[in-house]
């Protein structure tokens, strides 16, 4: 049975984060995976697929990324209203901070493989996913429908350390199918490796299970495809 606990990391402004963290049986060295919040923040369902992770041999750590403005902040309501000043307040700058400061926690800890490390996220966490892919020596990551790619941060696509998946919903008003592409092409450009994945007739949120968005279909079968890509690029 995999264990957990919370942890608290320094970051490089001088601020804590407190992060979840889930490790499997068994002695190490394990692979390591960075999974990265919605909105939502690091809630239950987080919670849940980090545990699922270590079921299958990551070490996987959860942040809490609105740790300067709103510690320990979580729900299960999909509330614009309340979620958008918050995600507004976190910058790249912030971000990427945040990012190097999980990483170093991963790497400090002599039963992480420092080569098997991954990261995946939600939204904004895609977003930090495709950062910490930029910023960190990374062997694959994964981003679900992350907004705010296109077009800031296209110039870090010739930055990008591991394999890159990405996942977008059919119906995703917030990231029109002209960012999409943006993101695509300057990946392929770029000439790194990514796989790029849209789910058909869904919305943003189709993986969240608190949400009228959710979707079974594109869910289960973009958690397949994760599981296998990352099999692929961190091996066991």
């Amino acid at each position: 049975m995999p264990s957990t606990e919370y942890v608290t990391l320094p970051v490089d402004d001088g601020s804590s984060m407190r992060a979840f963290v889930a490790r499997p049986s068994g002695r190490g060295p394990h692979r390591a995976i960075l999974v990265f919040q919605d909105a939502m923040g690091v809630n239950e369902s987080l919670r849940e697929i980090a545990a699922d992770f270590a079921a299958k041999g990551f070490v996987a750590l959860a942040p809490e990324l609105f740790h300067r403005f709103a510690p320990g902040f979580e729900t299960d309501a999909l509330d614009m209203k309340t979620l958008m000043p918050l995600i507004r307040q976190l910058t790249v700058e912030r971000m990427v901070a945040d990012n190097h400061a999980a990483h170093r926690w991963l790497t400090a800890k002599g039963d992480d493989d420092q080569k098997r490390i991954a990261a995946m996220g939600f939204c904004m966490g895609g977003r930090a996913t495709y950062l910490a892919n930029s910023e960190l020596p990374l062997a694959a990551a994964v981003s679900y429908y992350g907004g705010g790619i296109a077009p800031a941060l296209l110039d870090r696509a010739p930055r990008l350390s591991g394999a890159h998946m990405f996942i977008w919903a059919g119906k995703d008003r917030g990231i029109p199918p002209e960012q999409h592409r943006a993101v695509v092409d300057a990946v392929r450009e770029a000439g790194k490796r990514f796989v790029d994945v849209e789910f058909s007739g869904v919305d943003h949120a189709f993986f969240q299970k608190t949400t009228d968005r959710y979707d079974p279909w594109a869910a289960t079968q973009s958690w397949a495809m994760t599981l296998a890509f990352l099999d692929a690029n961190v091996p066991a």
